[in-house]
């Protein structure tokens, strides 16, 4: 059960941008005659939000097209039920049901808590369902204002959760991954960068772009949450590389998940807007970040990275445990090549592109499309027969606009969301 399409909606803005007209026609017809919204079964709040929200969003800002529009709306409002907890935080792994509109969660995702990055990568698709609905709710939602009826509630619901996060205590100034939605407390001191976290950072820099520069609470959330990272959490291993260890209660875990790798695109995003000192500082670090995570893609075999990498004695960016050893098409690694390109135009981002394209079609291309990995230190790897949604709407469409011209999608002009959807800057009337 539950909703269908997840790869179709997630390609439909890049087989847009990519000017494949008629497989874009063909998913746009699915959407209009096939997209079931009331179905039985269960759906991640999460998951729905970047990927279907995010890709309907992306594509109705792209071509005008009211069908994308209105199917983001109705879905939207199926999400609200999730909210309804004591503080307004969705339940970690929060899960809804499309077709009753009830709302429950999976109490082993999470130990019954809420997870940093779920409740905090609703803020930009909630904001644009506000804006396109005249409905303050979904704002609301993403900063809580639980007098409100919940249809009445999108960025209502977003506000709140800043509201939660600005009173409660942070450790060092770190967020760590895991919060009470009954108490709205911290459960565990467990702070990563990388899975659990990550796109709740790359929430706060791109609300502020995203509004214009006119968010300065989120702006100033993303700084001081990035200097507790810089002072906690940066570390140089003893072959010189840069990278972001994870925080377990103040014992480092010296180690970077490739979901991590995200960081240094979103450091070198923020260190665009930045000034003097602190401007350069950062786009050193983002530097530093993307090049330790091109090294964990060319000391494997392959040429692709593994799932997660360490910094112990004797091994450097290079995979320790056999369970860390797979990939599975992800994108974050050329996200940041694609950020760090348009931001210095150094060449080597390009061939470091192109390397991972090569490493693609060599390793991971199969006679139906791409395929994870079990093992990227190995030339004869073992397909895991998955080709993720997120292959599509992140990982071939960042590729792609590495080697476009800069106003593709310019950074101007547009944000991308956790899954790579462009949303409007201020909410302009651009096209692509």
């Amino acid at each position: 059960g539950g909703l269908r399409g997840a790869t179709v909606i997630d390609a439909l803005d890049t087989l847009y941008i990519m000017e494949l007209e008629e497989e874009f026609q063909e998913a746009k017809q699915w959407v209009e005659k096939s997209f079931d919204l009331n179905v039985n079964g269960e759906a991640s709040l999460f998951e729905v939000n970047i990927r279907y929200i995010g890709g309907l969003l992306a594509t109705y800002y792209l071509t005008g097209e009211e069908v994308f529009k209105s199917k983001a709306l109705e879905l939207g409002e199926k999400l609200l039920p999730a909210f309804n907890t004591p503080t307004g935080i969705p339940r970690g792994g929060s899960l809804f049901s499309p077709c009753s509109g009830m709302s429950w969660s999976w109490g082993w995702a999470s130990a019954g808590s809420s997870i940093l990055a779920e409740f905090g990568t609703l803020h930009l698709e909630f904001l644009h369902l506000s804006q396109l609905s005249g409905n303050p709710v979904f704002a609301e939602k993403a900063k809580h204002n639980p007098s409100l009826v919940c249809v009445v509630c999108a960025l209502s619901q977003v506000m709140n959760i800043r509201r939660v996060l600005s009173r409660v205590e942070k450790p060092q100034g770190l967020y760590p991954n895991f919060l009470s939605p009954v108490t709205g407390s911290w459960v565990q001191h467990h702070v990563s960068i990388g899975g659990l976290g990550d796109s709740f950072y790359e929430y706060l820099i791109k609300s502020w772009l995203m509004s214009d520069k006119r968010d300065s609470e989120a702006k100033k959330m993303y700084d001081d949450a990035l200097e507790a990272i810089e002072k906690h959490l940066v570390k140089k291993s003893a072959g010189g590389l840069t990278y972001i260890a994870e925080w377990r209660g103040g014992i480092l875990d010296h180690k970077m998940g490739h979901l991590a790798c995200f960081s240094g695109g979103m450091i070198a995003l923020g260190a665009e807007h930045g000034t003097g000192d602190r401007r350069q500082r950062h786009m050193e670090l983002a530097a530093e970040i993307t090049s330790t995570c091109h090294e964990s893609y060319t000391r494997s075999d392959t040429r692709l990275g593994p799932e997660a990498f360490r910094f112990e004695a004797g091994s450097e960016a290079m995979a320790t445990r056999l369970s860390e050893r797979y990939y599975i098409l992800r994108p974050e690694v050329v996200e940041s090549y694609m950020y760090l390109w348009r931001l210095t135009h150094e060449p080597k981002y390009r061939l470091w592109g192109w390397e991972v394209v090569q490493a693609l079609e060599k390793y991971c291309r199969v006679e139906a499309g791409f395929s994870g990995i079990r093992d990227v230190y190995t030339t004869t790897p073992s397909h895991d027969n998955m080709q993720q949604s997120f292959f599509l709407a992140e990982t071939l469409k960042y590729l792609y606009l590495l080697f476009c011209e800069d106003d593709v999608l310019s950074l101007e002009d547009w944000v991308f969301n956790t899954e790579a959807h462009p949303l409007p800057i201020n909410h302009t009337d651009f096209k692509a």
